[in-house]
């Protein structure tokens, strides 16, 4: 992959760029404190509990692997205008657990300028949300509004 400039507008993307991020280590304490805010299940809340459920363990929420990797998105995908998502889909084929180190790999699928507003465009991309083996704790496929370089 070739190095990228600070900020990457539009018309410097190709389909198969790729954006990696760097790491966030995750642990029982932060699964908890979201979860009691924003996900209160026991195999969110309590580790004990969570043995008797489908997790067998405590899982991070998937709404906290999503904030997760959009923290690491924002950090390592330097789009002129912001991270701007015009939908997409989102799977989580595996639990993140207390202990696990997540990393983003983001590659570019499709560009389509946009016909109606020609300062921007939509950029298809999917995301793996990765933990330290290299296991895929989340899929994301996304349409972000990416906007011209300015004149």
């Amino acid at each position: 992959m070739p190095p990228q400039p600070a900020t990457v507008y539009l018309e410097d993307l190709s389909v198969g760029d790729e954006f990696r991020s760097g790491e966030y280590q995750l642990d029982e304490d932060q699964i908890v404190a979201f979860a009691r805010e924003f996900d209160p299940q026991p195999f969110h809340t309590d580790g004990e509990a969570a043995q008797q459920t489908f997790f067998q363990g405590l899982a991070a929420s998937g709404w906290h692997t999503a904030a997760i990797t959009m923290k690491l998105l924002v950090q390592s995908v330097p789009l002129g205008g912001g991270l701007i998502g015009a939908g997409g889909s989102l799977e989580w084929p595996r639990p993140t657990r207390p202990g696990d180190t997540l990393r983003a790999h983001c590659r570019v699928l499709e560009i389509k300028p946009s016909r109606s507003k020609p300062d921007r465009g939509i950029v298809t991309t999917e995301t793996l949300t990765l933990n330290q083996r290299g296991e895929t704790c989340q899929r994301l496929v996304t349409q972000m509004v990416v906007m011209r370089r300015p004149a």
